[in-house]
């Protein structure tokens, strides 16, 4: 590269890698990732920092693992102490800029430090977000790309307005110096609405059309939580529903983003680096849970990530990679302080090892709802999860573990994951041991707190979208 390049990170909100036609899905219901992965290198086997997107950001955006920085595990803001990416790059010579459709990744939790221009976008704010020329091009858009005319912000897509504040962004970011722009798309999302372009997408294999299929994913939207508790059973049927209307949702935001990636090739801009990748996958009955929330499966870590614009790699296109790692990479290439991150440079190195985390869990929710739901079924305590190709330990701080055996990569056909449920520490004695030990020497080093979490000042909108999306069921 003849300079320090540019970096565009776009994160997709709960695209499970398995429903990706990257990973041989049998819905074609990304093929725009898969056009940009031609260009660059899609890495099969990388694996979110959490099951959430405070975790998860929360790791990408510091390059430190969610046990260290705390955040979405013990806390829900950052430590001051704590440097962000946006701030290493900036301290670099970077202009630096942020577009999110999430509270979690907003000022109120401090990820927003360090970026020089940052925008927080929301149903309740996006007059004054998104501006007025691009709710005048919104406006006759609304049945394609949202939801029509109603007021249920739960309803509504927001990609149509993020890709064109991110097209006037990028004009302004044009210059000599190199930028680094983050995108968070809150899409696929709970609740399943898709816009009108994809709502019929996937209905020729449902017992419904796809408007129908969207009303009931979104009354479905609310019973979540009775799902998981066992107050509810989920109807196969509906289930049926879920997953079409997730799937068009990650369809219609597929290719929003491919309409962004065409934009940024468009430009007169030399050297930048394109990432896609999401922030935690979905859950749809394995375990008897739902969305993201509780556990450490592979559904809810196996992420797509996509890489265009750096072509020597140590790492192959199926090792084991975490976001961190593309973080620490891209901070290498702006010649931007590294110190203190967690990441390995996939330019020289790979990793053996993928760490995830979950603070203690919340089961008083579903036994309000059936005082009989079976907490021992599921980990409660500060969770541990590390990754290798054969397997998945998961470890509870001061309580009990457990070492799953994971199905090999599926490299002639579409991803299978295995059920997360057979405890073969054992079978396999001296695996259990070796990753038992690793976990051990991660908590008294890289996943050391670095202080006490803080808590996040949300204000009304916030709390009102974090409510939208199920967080404060």
């Amino acid at each position: 590269m003849s300079r320090r390049p540019n970096v565009i990170w776009i994160t997709l909100d709960s695209v499970r890698a398995d429903h990706t036609t990257l990973a041989g899905y049998d819905r074609d219901t990304t093929p725009e990732l898969e056009r940009i992965a031609r260009s660059g290198t899609a890495f099969s086997n990388c694996f979110a920092h959490g099951n959430y997107t405070l975790s998860s950001s929360g790791a990408i955006l510091t390059g430190t693992y969610p046990q260290h920085n705390t955040v979405g595990i013990t806390g829900e803001r950052l430590p001051d102490e704590l440097p962000t990416v946006a701030e290493r790059f900036a301290d670099a010579g970077y202009r630096t800029a942020c577009l999110s459709r999430n509270s979690y990744l907003s000022e109120a939790t401090g990820l927003d430090r360090g970026f020089d221009r940052f925008s927080w976008i929301a149903g309740h704010n996006i007059h004054r977000a998104a501006g007025l020329r691009t709710l005048l091009k919104f406006a006759p858009n609304l049945w394609t790309h949202s939801a029509g005319l109603t007021t249920d912000t739960g309803k509504h897509a927001t990609p149509f307005v993020m890709n064109d504040v991110a097209k006037r962004w990028l004009g302004d970011l044009q210059g000599d110096d190199p930028f680094f722009f983050y995108l968070h798309y809150n899409e696929p999302h709970r609740p399943y609405y898709p816009p009108g372009m994809t709502r019929d997408q996937f209905a020729d294999e449902l017992a419904v059309d796809g408007e129908t299929a969207a009303e009931i994913a979104m009354d479905s939207h609310t019973d979540v939580t009775d799902y998981v508790a066992g107050s509810k059973s989920v109807d196969p049927d509906v289930l049926d529903v879920l997953v079409a209307m997730y799937d068009a949702e990650v369809s219609y935001t597929d290719y929003m983003v491919g309409q962004l990636y065409d934009h940024i090739r468009s430009l007169p801009l030399s050297d930048t680096i394109v990432v896609v990748t999401a922030d935690h996958g979905e859950l749809f009955g394995e375990r008897g849970l739902f969305a993201h929330k509780i556990g450490l499966d592979d559904p809810l870590l196996h992420v797509p990530l996509i890489v265009d614009g750096i072509d020597d790699f140590a790492a192959d296109a199926d090792d084991i990679v975490q976001h961190m790692d593309v973080m620490e990479t891209l901070l290498g290439l702006a010649g931007a302080d590294r110190q203190g991150t967690h990441g390995v440079d996939v330019r020289e190195e790979t990793r053996e090892y993928a760490f995830a985390g979950r603070g203690p869990a919340d089961f008083e929710q579903y036994i309000e709802r059936n005082p009989d739901f079976d907490t021992d079924r599921y980990f409660g305590g500060l969770l541990t999860a590390v990754r290798t190709h054969d397997y998945k330990y998961l470890s509870e701080e001061g309580g009990s573990d457990a070492l799953y055996a994971m199905a090999p990569d599926a490299h002639d056909g579409p991803v299978v994951y295995p059920d997360e449920e057979t405890d073969v520490s054992a079978a396999f004695e001296d695996d259990y041991a070796e990753l038992a030990a690793v976990v051990e020497e991660f908590r008294e080093t890289e996943g050391l707190p670095v202080g006490e979490g803080g808590s996040a000042a949300f204000d009304d909108a916030m709390q009102r979208q974090l409510s939208d999306l199920g967080y404060l069921d």
